[in-house]
């Protein structure tokens, strides 16, 4: 049996563990699917972000992007123009989550190959079965990070 871990708070939330602090900060329905449009569209803007998920509430994806970017995982570039403009993109921190929602992506492709083949709602596109790549923009950072990790 384990042992529950000494309470901590950081930024706001509290936690016993670092799991249920990554939970918190990337967890809920529309955050994963947030970080990983970004993760493999690069900068995208509200209403781009908004066509990938026509579900999501605009005030919903407000809030959840204005989480993201107070739990710095995301960034907003405003830029002063009119009509205004605003961009999103992956932080650092943002950008060490892709391999999870890539994993995260990879299991729900297996889940449904197991369960057999899925029925077409929509006549919509349908997702092609492919490993997800991140955004050239971002390839860089990464490699940068990996580089400085193995010496």
């Amino acid at each position: 049996m384990t042992q529950a871990c000494a309470p901590k708070e950081l930024g706001g939330k509290t936690y016993r563990c670092f799991f249920e602090l990554a939970l918190q900060v990337m967890g809920g329905k529309w955050k994963p699917i947030i970080l990983y449009h970004l993760g493999v569209g690069g900068v995208l803007r509200f209403s781009e972000l908004k066509r990938g998920m026509p579900d999501v509430t605009d005030r919903m994806l407000t809030r959840q992007l204005r989480e993201l970017e107070a739990d710095r995982l995301i960034i907003r570039t405003v830029y002063r123009q009119v009509p205004p403009k605003v961009e999103y993109a992956l932080t650092e921190l943002g950008l060490g989550l892709f391999p999870i929602l890539g994993a995260m992506r990879d299991w729900g492709a297996e889940y449904e190959a197991a369960l057999g083949v899925p029925k077409t709602i929509a006549s919509e596109a349908y997702e092609a079965n492919r490993q997800p790549e991140l955004h050239p923009r971002y390839l860089c950072a990464a490699n940068e990070k990996s580089a400085a990790q193995g010496s």
